[in-house]
């Protein structure tokens, strides 16, 4: 058992080196120091099925893979996963390191347009690592109408929002969410990852979005 968890803690240090590395060089693009921990990744990852039907599952802001790796592990068999990341070195680590993965660097807010050069009309999932409490309004407005259009009517999005972040930003980022999704619920927090954070799930996109984007 030693033998075998000493590649995938050498993997977790490569990859916590090189997100710091990026975050230090564009803080404005990266809402934590490190990449998400191990308990927060299970959280998200568990909301998706693991048998049955085959999904597609979007994930926004990949990093260095810390929910990619988990997500693509569960996923049931024949299911697509896309990882958008728009840090290029980040998204040249992750290719290389998940070669099974369809990683495409890209802004989050041309998602239509990645979607269409995947061959993807919509998607189940859209899994989301972005700095949303960090962004300027307009921008997160329009990542958060590209997400909706993106889904299918019964489809749910994630959100990563960090305790360190300020609790008038997070009211503002659920209310968008809300005028956007018909139920939006956060998960209990996870104290054990760097910074301590909530997944924040919103639930069918309200029909006016689905419309918008057809």
């Amino acid at each position: 058992m030693t033998s075998g968890t000493r590649p995938a803690r050498s993997r977790d240090r490569a990859d916590g080196r090189a997100f710091l590395c990026r975050a230090v060089r564009r803080p404005h693009l990266f809402g934590s120091p490190a990449p998400s921990g191990a308990p927060l990744g299970t959280q998200v990852a568990n909301l998706l099925p693991d048998s049955g039907t085959p999904t597609v599952v979007v994930e926004l802001g990949a990093g260095t893979g810390a929910l990619t790796s988990r997500i693509h592990q569960r996923l049931p068999a024949g299911s697509r996963l896309l990882a958008i990341e728009l840090d290029e070195v980040l998204a040249a680590h992750l290719a290389a390191h998940l070669p099974a993965v369809d990683v495409r660097q890209g802004d989050a807010e041309r998602l239509p347009a990645l979607l269409a050069e995947a061959g993807i009309a919509r998607a189940d999932t859209v899994v989301t690592s972005l700095p949303w409490t960090l962004l300027p309004g307009r921008r997160r407005d329009a990542l958060l109408d590209a997400v909706a259009g993106a889904l299918t009517p019964d489809g749910f999005a994630t959100a990563i929002v960090t305790r360190t972040a300020l609790p008038g930003r997070v009211r503002e980022l659920r209310s968008a969410f809300e005028a956007r999704f018909v139920e939006v619920t956060t998960l209990p927090t996870v104290w054990r990852n760097l910074p301590p954070a909530a997944v924040l799930v919103a639930r069918r996109p309200r029909a006016a979005q689905i419309a918008d984007a057809s």
